[in-house]
């Protein structure tokens, strides 16, 4: 987002509470990232057949039919060459479902047009909450690497879709999802800079061993009235071993979101600006299916001026479904300006108090760490930094908070709210209808963003 994206966080709000500066050696930006966590290309220990072909000579310039080509002819142990200063225009959708031992290394940039109309009709879909794409990867031992762009085109998707829910029954404007692969073993994406997706930027189903290493994503509006919308970084479907090292994330919803079964899931290194945070789910969405989420590190992490920290979030009301979260450690936070540090959410999206009581989540929660976490809130709930409700239709148990010194701009004694939650947490927790919960919920404030150069590092 740009600098006025950013002003619409903070609800214009201002603040006599100034905003600490960052730690000394955190990047500002993401040349300062790419400074810090320099990407080199590797050569193949073998040698390895290069392929290339046209780039576009403009933006309408289409070349989807010699990017499949050039796919082919790499396929099955060769690599698909795209060199820096060259613009690759894809303006139909690939299926690109066949792939065995194939590497493209992106130098410039691959650009989808923005053909609103066409895509809506044209992409691929998956039911999985309304997806759209635009190509599909699939295969085995499929590597993408280099100093290049991947390039959504989003912001006529975003000036059109504002205002609107992707969820939302009577939404028909769906846009497309920036990479997306199915059915997929063995895929490494390194050095990548996933840019203005319309929607999800990745989209992972029925695949295992996912590897980041060293990437970017950014969505940044020029439009402050048309922010980018559920602009996840990571999202999944069904996925085992996947592993994020080192990312620099500046978008408007998740940075980092496994969503039904997943398993085995590393990251370690990320900086997350604007974000709704790192998030396991949702999950129980679907009526009658059982779902759940597995096994999960989450390590040093920086997460500036978003919505919350560490979130673990559920579905409730009628028709949905049931699973768990199991295994979850969230370790090594500095939070920068966000509502709540750690958040458990057993109400999620659009659902009021009274429908969450009527037909609450029943997604059981267990074996959640929250270690090492510092840094400061928003004071948009005032004294409360963090936040964990259970639902009354599920079980959660063995969660721990280890070494939490998150602090509120509102001054005074931090508070965690916790209901329904079985066990001592390691930290004082008071229940949310306590006077104590109340006086810190009223107490409220607002801080400034987290302190970064002007007008915005963001590029």
């Amino acid at each position: 987002m740009k600098f006025l994206a950013f002003a619409a966080l903070v609800a214009a709000v201002v603040s006599a509470f100034p905003a600490p500066e960052l730690p000394a050696g955190i990047p500002r930006s993401l040349s300062e990232f790419k400074e810090k966590h320099p990407y080199t290309v590797k050569r193949s220990s073998h040698c390895r057949k290069t392929v290339s072909i046209r780039a576009s000579q403009n933006d309408t310039d289409d070349v989807a039919d010699d990017f499949l080509r050039g796919l082919k002819q790499a396929n099955n142990g060769g690599t698909l060459y795209l060199p820096k200063d060259k613009t690759f225009v894809i303006g139909k959708p690939l299926d690109l479902t066949f792939l065995n031992d194939v590497q493209v290394h992106l130098e410039g940039e691959i650009k989808f047009t923005n053909d609103t109309a066409y895509w809506q009709k044209n992409a691929f879909a998956h039911p999985f909450q309304n997806s759209l794409m635009f190509w599909k990867w699939g295969g085995k031992n499929i590597k993408i690497y280099g100093n290049g762009v991947l390039n959504g085109n989003g912001q006529r998707w975003w000036n059109e879709f504002a205002g609107s829910e992707i969820l939302d029954p009577g939404n028909t404007y769906l846009r497309p999802i920036l990479f997306y692969a199915e059915n997929t073993t063995g895929i490494e994406i390194e050095g990548i800079h996933f840019k203005d997706s319309p929607c999800w930027t990745t989209f992972f189903v029925t695949s295992k061993h996912i590897s980041f290493k060293d990437v970017a994503c950014t969505a940044e509006s020029n439009n402050a009235t048309a922010l980018p919308k559920n602009s996840d970084f990571f999202d999944s479907l069904n996925v085992e071993h996947v592993s994020v090292e080192r990312a620099w994330v500046n978008i408007g919803d998740d940075c980092f979101s496994p969503k039904s079964n997943a398993t085995d899931l590393y990251v370690n290194t990320m900086y997350c600006n604007g974000t709704h945070g790192q998030s396991m789910g949702s999950i129980g969405q679907y009526s009658g299916e059982k779902s759940f989420i597995r096994d999960v590190v989450i390590e040093n992490l920086w997460m500036l001026n978003g919505q919350h920290g560490a979130r673990l979030k559920s579905w409730a009301g009628p028709d949905v479904g049931y699973g768990f979260i199991d295994n979850v450690t969230f370790r090594n936070f500095w939070n920068a300006n966000n509502e709540y540090s750690a958040f458990l959410d057993s109400c999620y999206f659009n659902v009021n108090a009274t429908t969450c009581s009527a037909y609450p989540s029943q997604v059981n929660i267990s074996n959640v760490n929250f270690e090492n976490f510092s840094g400061y809130t928003s004071g948009k709930y005032g004294r409360a930094v963090a936040r964990l409700t259970c639902s009354p239709n599920a079980v959660c148990e063995n969660i721990k908070f280890k070494n939490f010194n998150v602090t509120s701009p509102c001054g005074g004694e931090p508070v965690v709210i916790c209901d329904g939650i079985s066990g001592d947490l390691g930290v004082p927790c008071v229940n949310s209808t306590s006077p104590e919960a109340k006086a810190a919920l009223k107490n409220k404030c607002s801080t400034a963003m987290a302190t970064l150069p002007k007008p915005t590092p963001w590029s």
